[in-house]
């Protein structure tokens, strides 16, 4: 590695729920780091236990909105640089390599990291988007470059700074088959939809209907699915049907709060 790592400091940030049985992993994946940080958000699992055990940083708490409950584990991070993983995400030492030397150079910012994402064992390269995952992500930055905004689900960020990109991925286990996929569509449809009702923002079933059609075609036609097979098939359908079942619940939410 670079010997920047001794001038500048390198914060890892896992945001748990319940995840004794993927934490592990994801720890020593990123065992590169100067420091881990694991924010428990009303965890009670053995997660606390096994993070502290393999020597992270732990915050304990309950945060009901993901912007407050990011913010609140960046705000934890002593590092100058931060890097943000899943429980079911794994860096790797390849990619602690290239961002310990890129440190040298990086301007303060955020950087773009690809992911190798899976269903199961089989690595998916095409179609992903939407709720369902990503083929990249800036979840590298100087403290105080990026910023979440308060939602259930997939907030906006604020990203300051210069944006560049480093070459090595994050391997993301999204999840362990087309059921629990679905199952995903169903919970995240489900915060998505509470969020509308709270902002007073349901769009028209026009444009639910539309979005239907331009999401299932960019993840199948756009950003290649069809050479999925059958994954691109669901992933196509479950990106489509996103905004059809948030709309759907957000309308039965306001129908039940009108009665």
């Amino acid at each position: 590695m670079s010997d920047k790592k001794e001038t500048v400091r390198l914060s890892v940030l896992i945001v748990a729920h319940n995840e004794a049985e993927q934490i592990e992993a994801c720890i020593k994946s990123a065992d590169f780091a100067d420091e881990i940080v694991v924010l428990m958000d009303r965890c009670t699992d053995e997660t606390e236990q096994i993070s502290k055990q393999l020597g992270a940083k732990t915050v304990v708490g309950a945060w009901p909105l993901e912007g407050d409950r990011r913010n609140a584990g960046i705000d934890a991070c002593s590092g100058d640089w931060i890097l943000e993983l899943d429980a079911d995400e794994r860096a790797s030492r390849a990619l602690g390599d290239e961002i310990y030397n890129a440190l040298s150079t990086l301007a303060p910012g955020c950087v773009l990291i690809g992911f190798d994402n899976f269903v199961g064992t089989h690595h998916i390269q095409y179609g992903w988007g939407a709720y369902n995952g990503v083929p990249a992500k800036y979840c590298l930055f100087k403290k105080g470059m990026k910023k979440w905004h308060n939602a259930r689900v997939h907030p906006p960020t604020d990203l300051l700074g210069e944006k560049s990109a480093l070459s090595e991925k994050i391997t993301h286990y999204v999840d362990s088959d087309l059921s629990a996929l679905f199952r995903r569509l169903m919970s995240y449809s489900d915060a998505a939809a509470r969020d509308l009702v709270d902002q007073n923002r349901i769009p028209g079933p026009f444009k639910t209907g539309r979005r239907f059609i331009t999401r299932s075609f960019k993840s199948y036609v756009t950003r290649g699915g069809y050479r999925e097979g059958f994954f691109g098939v669901a992933l196509a359908l479950f990106s489509g049907l996103y905004p059809v079942l948030t709309y759907l619940k957000a309308k039965e939410l306001q129908f039940k709060k009108g009665n």
